[in-house]
């Protein structure tokens, strides 16, 4: 009864209180010193770096996709293994979380946070800004994203600034191993109905289904709000 009791209860409790404190830490810095220049929420002309990994997230967290160094970030510098680094927000859910980079489960996800895939593109991007998150116990940032809607809009504010992405698509149960969900050009290897056939800049959130289980993902796509 008391492992349940932490696991449902106090896990929870934990993880959340250092999300919060995480989102409110990255806001004071980024309004304490604005960027330099405002960006347009334009995706860049750079892709991905490397081949999208496993959508199993692991045991340790990981900051390198690919022999040339991952992901970068607006500034074109990769963000620090399991650092938080950008804040998302879904406005249907009352979701405020921090992102990290990689996707370890002691060192990010087990925290409360949103795991960044390594090797995925960096919001507003050209490419799939890709992440992963707890559906129950340890903050569970994900637990209802299965009521996302076509429409919906998903935020992500990084130093540079704020870019607005809108739910597309959902695929309600694959395969933990469906890596095609999290490529550049997103589609399910699984299921290939769902998913895209072009390029675009896209954000990929994934966890696990059913409830209390960790035997198939679910996914959920958004495309940037272009200005």
């Amino acid at each position: 009864m008391l492992l349940v009791v932490h696991q449902l209860w106090w896990t929870n409790e934990q993880a959340r209180a250092e999300a919060v404190r995480s989102v409110h830490a990255l806001e004071r810095e980024w309004d304490a010193s604005p960027p330099a220049v405002s960006p347009s929420g334009t995706p860049g002309a750079a892709p991905s770096d490397g081949p999208a990994p496993d959508v199993t997230p692991s045991r340790e967290a990981a900051s390198d996709g690919s022999p040339s160094g991952g992901a970068r970030d607006e500034e074109g510098t990769a963000p620090a293994p399991s650092s938080a680094y950008a804040v998302l927000r879904i406005p249907r859910l009352g979701l405020s979380v921090p992102v990290a980079a990689g996707v370890g489960k002691r060192d990010v996800l087990d925290r409360g946070y949103v795991g960044h895939y390594p090797g995925t593109a960096q919001p507003g991007r050209t490419g799939n800004f890709a992440l992963a998150g707890h559906r129950n116990t340890h903050g569970e940032p994900f637990r209802y994203i299965n009521r996302l809607q076509e429409g919906d809009r998903i935020t992500v504010r990084t130093r540079a600034g704020t870019f607005t992405y809108r739910v597309d698509r959902v695929l309600p149960q694959t395969s933990a191993r469906d890596t095609g969900v999290i490529e550049p050009v997103p589609r399910s290897l699984v299921h290939p109905s769902y998913g895209y056939d072009r390029p675009g800049a896209y954000l990929t959130l994934t966890t696990c289904t059913p409830e209390f289980t960790s035997r198939y993902r679910l996914v959920v796509w958004a495309e940037l709000v272009r200005p």
